[in-house]
């Protein structure tokens, strides 16, 4: 289970790499402990044969095989001034195995005899040739055994690769310490945090404070920080849309009541025979029910039960000319209306959800237009296109602002003028989605804004053009 944490699989690394380390330098210090081995073995057979040298006649056989035996070789020869010389010998007990040149020989060379001695388990015989120490001669050659000298280099190897683990263990320790310290502990902060959040995501104390200084953990702290703020906003928009729902629902019902009973009355108004009421009562009518309509769609989609559109054909100049007359009547005169739409275009859509797109986009347009104090003036085209028809509407105001482009078509974000809620673009998508349509932003800037609705013709099975 230890293993599975970070702090234990750091740990766990941390010692093989350290280990891995050691074992990269033991290679290298054996080969150079063999060299010394070897080289301290020729310093004894010179001093030993300038020894002999020196004392002439006088050092007896038993002497000699002292000396030979201090310096642990069989033989020592001398070459002074070109001339080979035997200084001290003894019998060798068997042949010689190899000659070893210890003057100078390259890294590699070392290194592969080292290996080679120590995993070599036999005792033999080899000749070993060195400069004499303080250059006293040419060169001094010796014959030795190799077993003493792979007993000394696994005994130097055994200390050594000792000495490894007990520095990899401390370093490793001390990294794991250290890791904890600077990287478990945050971790295990943010974690304990998010959990905490996630048992009350509404409690704004329930935020992450960054605190680490490691670069970045704290990052990580800003971003989880930063998304607790966007989801505690997010979750209380969405808990204000639901009750803000639940009272549009409760208005609609009661709405739809007082609007049947406006409805009836304004049906007896038709047979008056007052003709200024004859001719304004079947625009009552038809504003009454779509009103009416409306309330059901409200109550329906309360609950998230949107009906698909009702696709009839019919004339799209009559629907836009009822759309600008109640927005003429809405306004303060400052906006003009101009139609491009042929009067036989005639489409196939639902009458009531087309009439509160057309209706959105313009009363936002107007409603911006206004907002300025200057005359302007909203274009309503539309024509037939590959697969279904277009519906343009533009207008000469400001343009919408950044933010608004930001969150285009989404609810209670895209609010282009002060106390708007944002919800008419929302509206007006859904509703041309609902057709399999799309509605776009074409531009917008100082000059003004247009928007372009697409229909299709026809809807497949799963309602998508």
């Amino acid at each position: 289970m230890f293993l599975k944490t970070l702090s234990g699989r750091f740990l766990l690394l941390t010692m093989i790499f350290v280990m891995l380390a050691e074992i990269l330098i033991f290679v290298p210090s054996v080969a150079r402990f063999r060299q010394d081995y070897i080289k301290s073995r020729l310093e004894r057979a010179q001093i030993a044969s300038l020894s002999l040298l020196a004392a002439g006649d006088m050092i007896d056989k038993t002497v000699e095989e002292e000396l030979l035996a201090n310096a642990e070789v069989y033989n020592v020869v001398l070459r002074r001034d070109e001339v080979r010389q035997l200084v001290l010998s003894s019998p060798i007990p068997t042949p010689i195995e190899t000659t070893y040149d210890m003057r100078d020989p390259p890294a590699w060379l070392l290194i592969r005899d080292a290996i080679h001695c120590i995993l070599e388990p036999d005792n033999h015989i080899i000749r070993v040739i060195g400069d004499p120490v303080k250059q006293a001669g040419l060169l001094i050659e010796i014959t030795m055994d190799t077993a003493p000298l792979r007993m000394a280099m696994i005994d130097y190897g055994v200390r050594i690769l000792g000495l490894s683990a007990v520095i990899s263990v401390l370093t490793a320790g001390l990294l794991f310490f250290a890791v904890r310290r600077v990287l478990v502990t945050p971790i295990r902060r943010v974690v304990s945090h998010m959990s905490a959040y996630a048992e009350a995501p509404e409690d704004a104390r329930r935020f992450i404070v960054p605190q680490s200084g490691v670069v970045e953990l704290r990052e990580a702290e800003v971003a989880l920080q930063m998304m607790q703020k966007q989801l505690t906003g997010a979750l209380k928009q969405k808990e204000r849309l639901a009750q803000l729902g639940g009272a549009v629902a409760r208005i609609s019902h009661d709405l739809r009541n007082i609007l049947t009973t406006a409805q009836l009355l304004a049906d007896r108004m038709e047979t008056s025979k007052d003709p200024g009421v004859a001719r304004a009562a079947p625009k009552l009518v038809n504003s009454i029910s779509r009103a009416v309509a409306l309330c059901e769609s409200t109550l329906t989609f309360g609950k998230a039960e949107e009906p698909p559109p009702t696709l009839t054909r019919f004339m799209l100049g009559g629907l836009v000319e009822d759309m600008i007359e109640g927005e003429r009547l809405a306004g303060n005169g400052l906006v003009e209306f101009v139609t491009d739409i042929a009067p036989s275009l005639t489409i196939r859509a639902d009458r009531d959800q087309l009439y509160r797109v057309l209706s959105n986009l313009a009363r936002n347009a107007r409603q911006a237009i206004e907002a300025t104090g200057n005359p302007g003036t909203i274009e309503i085209g539309a024509g037939e296109e590959d697969g279904g028809w277009w519906i343009r509407v533009g207008d000469t105001g400001p343009g919408l602002p950044k933010r608004t482009r930001e969150h285009l078509f989404q609810p209670f974000q895209s609010g282009a003028r002060k106390g708007g809620t944002g919800l008419g673009l929302a509206i007006a998508a859904e509703l041309v989605k609902g057709h399999g349509g799309r509605l776009e932003l074409v531009k917008t800037d100082e000059t003004g804004t247009e928007f372009m609705a697409h229909l299709p013709r026809e809807l497949d099975e799963t309602g998508l053009a």
